[in-house]
């Protein structure tokens, strides 16, 4: 009988890593935001300033972050929001526009987005403890797909929504596989589910009006195998371990 390729050796949890990595993967901020928080000065091994986000650790023991000890990570927590129309997907905004932390529940933990949710669009944003599981989420490579249902206003067919399939290019960006489908139709309104994998900015809105629609609604209703299903708007639950370790395997 053929033998397969020998699975990789398990990862030593001893073996050094970058501090930006283990200070993202115990929900201090995103890797990309440590970067800067180091730039900043910030980040301290044992009170000497850390220069380099490179800098190699197999443990964050002696490790502060404005002058607080940062602790071991807690396994990964991932949470459903069903986030309203009219909030910024960021921690504060310079305008004094209202964000999803100006609206989220009192009780939860730290917690980061998982990608964006533009102003106006509505559904399903997903929330995480843990930087490094964000990243696995948004990686364009990983290939999550996102579900979501636009309302629109124009003509259109199914035979020129099942065209999206093949991509399609906008003022120079490509956008790559779209599966879209005519729900319902009222006079020259429609209802049309949208499911991609890129989640590039503006994407959905931006190709239905390639089309000639004006899109009055758009909402995300799922990530993954994570459905927006029986979450009413404003409000968060928390994924069940068990979920979110499938999820975990389904990734590439």
């Amino acid at each position: 009988m053929p033998e397969g390729p020998l699975p990789p050796p398990p990862r030593n949890p001893r073996e050094p890593q970058r501090i930006a990595k283990l200070l993202a993967r115990a929900g201090i901020a995103s890797r990309r935001e440590i970067e800067r928080m180091i730039e900043e000065g910030r980040i301290a091994i044992n009170g000497e300033k850390v220069a380099k986000p490179a800098t190699l650790l197999t443990s964050l023991q002696g490790v502060t972050v404005d002058g607080r000890p940062v602790k071991a990570p807690a396994p990964a927590r991932l949470f459903r929001y069903h986030k309203p129309a009219g909030l910024l997907t960021a921690e504060r905004d310079p305008k004094g526009r209202p964000t999803i932390y100006d609206r989220l529940p009192p009780g939860l933990p730290r917690v980061m987005p998982v990608g964006r949710l533009d102003l106006n669009t509505e559904g399903l944003l997903l929330l995480t403890t843990d930087g490094e599981l964000k990243r696995q989420l948004e990686l364009p490579s990983t290939g999550v797909e996102r579900t979501y249902r636009a309302r629109t206003f124009g003509p259109v067919s199914q035979e020129q929504l099942e065209e999206l399939i093949h991509g399609v290019e906008i003022e120079g960006m490509r956008y790559g596989a779209i599966d879209a489908n005519l729900e319902r139709r009222t006079g020259r309104n429609q209802w049309i589910e949208v499911r991609l994998r890129e989640g590039k900015n503006r994407e959905v809105r931006r190709v239905l009006e390639h089309l000639g629609l004006q899109v009055s609604r758009l909402i995300r209703t799922a990530y993954g195998p994570i459905s927006l299903a029986g979450l009413p708007p404003g409000a968060v639950d928390e994924v069940r371990q068990h979920e979110l370790v499938g999820f975990r395997k389904t990734l590439k």
